[in-house]
């Protein structure tokens, strides 16, 4: 009888439970807080294959992850992604794996929402700033408002959970706050904000120039409405308040405003195979190695749970002092949003 693999517990004895896997650095959008417009992509030759990123899933899987989050880039430009989503459903079907989602820009969900949901994704979280066009437009660069509202349609009629996520952009987006929300209510959406990250080369004049602390857009929210705090948790940094008008659940991701660190239960694993033990902390892993080095798992098993025990207790985002510090040269593309 097979023996259960000690499960993946950080130096700080937080069990690792969650992956989430960017499986293309490519995009057909270039927000301007992600991308830069001009980028230069990863040479395919340096990308997992489709089976190579499968074994190494699987391999977190028999380790102990329940909840496997599908990024990139935009997850569903890689061709023949469906592949990917198929063999992961495997391990929702026996069990071992409790929840396969997507983060998304919904420009492709018009296409594929009726096979991820065939395969077993529940429900999906679509980044979306802004519902005027021409604001779309400027800060997604190539993005069209209706395409992405067709999609978002389109995965809530296959029955998809969706939940939208808006980066909080000073001067952006800030009168926005509540046409979205009403929005996000009348389309039975969940909303969380998150603030803008210091990720991506030569951007700190434009990062602090975007920055807006969610302290400040919660206290704006409770100037009209009855905000209770609320314990749950899904898996990742948001904290969560229930709109007592509404009924409404609104989150908040405070990389900057708050240190969210001290439970959290996941890392990150890039389409080249480097994982990161921190979004916010430039260390990683070379999982590519050992995946290609042998067919046998055991060396790779023994590079993941090395790596993990290198996991920080946080990141050192912070913009104090009108200066940014803990910036990550690396795009958020790479990384995996």
């Amino acid at each position: 009888m097979t023996s259960t693999p000690s499960p993946l517990v950080d130096p700080f004895a937080r069990a690792i439970s969650y992956l989430r896997v960017s499986v293309t650095d490519r995009c057909d959008f270039r927000c301007t807080y992600c991308m830069s417009e001009q980028m230069t992509f990863l040479p395919k030759a340096d990308l997992l294959s489709l089976e190579e990123l499968d074994r190494l899933c699987s391999t977190f899987v028999r380790l102990g992850v329940q909840k496997l989050r599908i990024t990139g880039g935009e997850p569903l430009v890689r061709k023949d992604i469906l592949t990917f989503f198929r063999a992961m459903s495997r391990h929702l079907d026996t069990g071992t794996l409790k929840e396969l989602t997507l983060t998304t820009n919904g420009s492709q969900l018009t296409r594929y929402a009726d096979e991820l949901a065939a395969l077993g994704v529940r429900r999906i979280n679509v980044s979306l700033d802004t519902l005027d066009p021409d604001k779309f437009a400027q800060i997604t660069r190539w993005g069209r408002l209706n395409q992405v509202l067709e999609g978002i349609e389109a995965a809530k009629s296959v029955g998809l959970k969706v939940k939208i996520n808006a980066v909080a952009l000073k001067g952006f987006n800030e009168d926005e706050l509540f046409p979205l929300l009403d929005w996000c209510a009348e389309e039975g959406h969940d909303l969380t904000f998150i603030e803008v990250m210091p990720m991506g080369e030569d951007m700190s004049p434009l990062r602090l120039d975007q920055y807006w602390p969610l302290k400040d857009l919660r206290t704006r929210l409770a100037g009209r409405f009855t905000l209770t705090d609320l314990t749950e948790r899904t898996g990742g940094p948001a904290r969560y308040v229930r709109i007592e008008e509404t009924g409404q659940k609104v989150g908040f991701i405070t990389p900057l405003t708050h240190n969210f660190c001290e439970s959290c239960n996941r890392v990150r694993l890039t389409c080249t195979g480097a994982l990161y033990m921190c979004l916010g902390q430039e260390d990683m892993a070379d999982l590519r190695a050992p995946l290609r080095a042998s067919p046998d798992d055991a060396d790779l098993e023994q590079a993941i749970r090395a790596a993990i025990a290198r996991k920080p207790k946080g990141h050192d985002f912070d913009y104090s002092r009108q200066k940014v510090t803990g910036q990550m040269t690396r795009h958020m593309s790479h990384t995996g949003g």
